[in-house]
């Protein structure tokens, strides 16, 4: 299903192929031989724009989404997993992120990096070209610092500062009630769905 966002049709290459129960919907610009799977995603908010290069597969109920702060670029000849969430990250020519595999806000990922099975690239990570994140692991920092998931204490020594909720949300992480704050801002920007229109 092709939707209509903020006055943003989706732009699909002819020879591009979306499953009939996909979604492609608003600021969203699909290359050629690019394929979009059953029951995926790929969504651009008001303001956000995603950019799939040539020959790219979006495999079963993947996400990708980007939004007015965070754009979302993916590059020529990559595979994004089944069940895996993109969200306003770059990544580069040929890099395969595995199934239920996350990449968050501002995330850069180089030439040929593979992100396997349930691993984690978080927000404002940068990977070399050529790196890969191991089944389950996380990658953190810029450069990024790639760790097992049970070196919690390691990991968030250098996420923290990444601040997760100022860059993606607007808030510090102190601001009092920050739930109530992130949660009515996310609606009230998410509310400009109401008008959205099915153009194809």
């Amino acid at each position: 299903m092709l939707i209509a966002h903020d006055d943003k049709s989706p732009q699909i290459d002819p020879t591009a192929w979306i499953a009939p129960d996909a979604t492609v919907c608003g600021d969203v610009i699909i290359g050629p031989g690019v394929r979009i799977l059953h029951g995926a995603r790929v969504i651009g908010e008001a303001g956000g724009s995603i950019r799939i290069g040539r020959d790219c597969i979006v495999m079963e109920n993947a996400v990708i989404r980007a939004n007015p702060r965070h754009g979302c670029v993916i590059g020529n000849h990559c595979l994004i997993g089944p069940n895996a969430h993109v969200i306003g990250a770059t990544i580069e020519d040929e890099v395969f992120v595995a199934t239920s595999a996350a990449i968050f806000h501002g995330a850069h990922l180089g030439r040929g990096t593979e992100v396997r099975v349930h691993a984690t690239v978080h927000l404002r990570t940068r990977l070399a070209a050529g790196s890969t994140v191991p089944i389950g692991w996380v990658a953190v920092g810029d450069p990024a610092c790639v760790l097992p998931p049970d070196r919690h204490d390691e990991i968030w020594a250098i996420q923290k500062p990444l601040n997760f909720p100022e860059w993606v949300y607007g808030y510090d992480r102190a601001t009092p009630d920050l739930m109530r704050q992130v949660t009515r801002r996310l609606s009230e920007s998410l509310g400009s769905h109401i008008g959205d229109t099915v153009v194809g």
